[in-house]
């Protein structure tokens, strides 16, 4: 059976309980997602932006979902603590894919600011949700939105700055619970689906070793608001997850998005996340994706200017070392005249590590005047090591200026012959050149609490005593 179909069964059998536990902005989509799905199907390598990573392998395991949203059993405002001294934030958390309700009292956010669950907002979610996010092009992003049940929006109105940076803390934690031995079920009973489970008292008995969960996020800036918000990934048990994430920002005329999304998750974590982006004129968008721990992580980023400019800095930090797999995807498309875009993607890859980032700028006709940088460096430390590199422009227009370029190398042997004879260890040179490599990256965040934390985790990580978050205290 191809990995595709047993989703396609999941959702026929039990389509009913998915529209239950969901909104109807979300569900008015839904049916259509699912026809796109059962066309795409997941893409195989030999798809062009999919050529890194076997995607019908990552999604073939048995995964429990958790249809009928039963409630997971843990305060993280108890449980978790941020590992990011000094950094004034409003603290918001999603367990598992449900945004969590239950929240502490905040630092007042300006009138009109919109923090919350998908389900509480139809009338903004309706006319924002999918729009981007095509489910007819991405079989990821079909998935995503035919089996989603909840979410989280951010809304900031015209005109309006928030001033403090919202953390928003994804937790990964499976629940223990019986398995359904039919997804033919009713709405009420507190169990989780499982895309093939056998019909058997046995195995309606088990219990669920892994969980899939499928993320969304909706962030809409009208014109001239500004926020920075942080998105980090924990998790909590050591479980097999698969966890799908589609992210949409609207940046409107004059605004401003600083994005952050941090991983640190552990060796039995598949994250597939899309994110897409639609900027119009003058607006800026600043685009951070930091990888310390993970399984198997494939990210893509789908950014287009659509006013005229429009400025975006695109930069990724990638550490991976044992088996871990990363794959950094983007699409880079220039609509329209005067606009800028650059992108730093940098790789340390250790051990049987595998890396790989294809980027793409797309300048169409009429784009004039565009200003695009693309590089992608990358160190591997070993010989087993692996980086796929594959860096791409695509123009047509001619009067623009854009250039690409990628490196692929292990540590200067001067360099480390030369800290060597100043009686430095050969460990420690290899550390203090791979922190200087991977600082770069670091060294353009826009939030220095945030900043100079990364810099402490980047080299906690490098000796290898980065094990998890010092500030969780879920999975201690």
């Amino acid at each position: 059976m191809n990995s595709e179909q047993q989703y396609i069964e999941l959702y026929q059998q039990a389509r009913e309980m998915i529209f239950s536990h969901a909104p109807e902005a979300m569900n008015a989509v839904r049916d259509e997602a699912f026809e796109n799905f059962k066309t795409l199907g997941f893409p195989s390598r030999k798809v062009e932006r999919y050529k890194y990573t076997d995607m019908q392998k990552l999604f073939e395991p048995d995964y429990g979902v958790n249809l009928s949203r039963l409630q997971i059993p843990v305060d993280p405002y108890e449980a978790f603590h941020c590992d990011v001294p000094n950094l004034s934030t409003s603290l918001y958390f999603v367990v598992n894919d449900m945004f969590y309700h239950d929240e502490k009292p905040k630092g007042h956010l300006p009138e009109g600011v919109i923090i919350g669950s998908l389900r509480d907002y139809p009338e903004l979610v309706s006319k924002y949700y999918t729009k981007q996010a095509k489910t007819s092009e991405d079989a990821v992003t079909a998935l995503n939105t035919m089996l989603a049940q909840d979410g989280m929006l951010v809304y900031v109105p015209k005109n309006v700055k928030v001033d403090r940076a919202i953390q928003v803390i994804n937790i990964l934690k499976a629940p223990t619970l019986r398995v359904k031995s039919d997804a033919r079920i009713s709405s009420s009973e507190p169990e989780v689906a499982r895309p093939s489970a056998k019909a058997t008292p046995q195995n309606a008995q088990r219990q669920v070793p892994d969980l899939m969960v499928n993320r969304r996020v909706l962030i809409v800036l009208e014109e001239s608001a500004e926020i920075k918000m942080l998105f980090c990934d924990h998790a909590a048990d050591d479980r097999n997850f698969l966890a799908t994430q589609v992210i949409e920002a609207y940046v409107g005329e004059n605004a401003s998005l600083d994005l952050y999304c941090m991983e640190e998750t552990h060796h039995k974590n598949v994250r597939v996340s899309n994110v897409y982006i639609d900027q119009q004129a003058n607006s800026r968008v600043n685009h951070n994706v930091i990888t310390l721990h993970n399984g198997i992580t494939r990210n893509k980023l789908d950014l287009t200017f659509s006013g005229e400019g429009a400025e975006c800095q695109c930069y990724g930090c990638v550490i991976a070392d044992k088996q871990q797999h990363v794959d950094n995807n983007t699409l880079i498309t220039h609509q329209v005249p005067h606009c800028t875009s650059n992108e730093l993607y940098k790789y340390v890859l250790d051990d049987k590590a595998v890396g790989a980032f294809a980027g793409r700028v797309l300048v169409e006709h009429g784009a004039q005047k565009t200003i695009s940088q693309m590089t992608n460096q990358n160190l591997t430390a070993t010989k087993e090591a692996r980086m796929y590199t594959q860096p791409m422009l695509e123009i047509y227009a001619d009067d623009v200026k854009c250039a690409h370029g990628s490196t692929v190398g292990q540590l200067n042997d001067a360099a480390l012959f030369y800290m060597r004879q100043r009686g430095i260890s050969l460990n420690e040179a290899k550390l203090l050149l791979q922190n200087a490599f991977i600082n770069e990256v670091i060294d353009h965040m826009q939030l220095e609490p945030l900043r100079d934390r990364l810099h402490y985790l980047v080299e906690k990580r490098f000796r290898g005593e980065l094990n998890k978050c010092s500030g969780c205290k879920l999975c201690k």
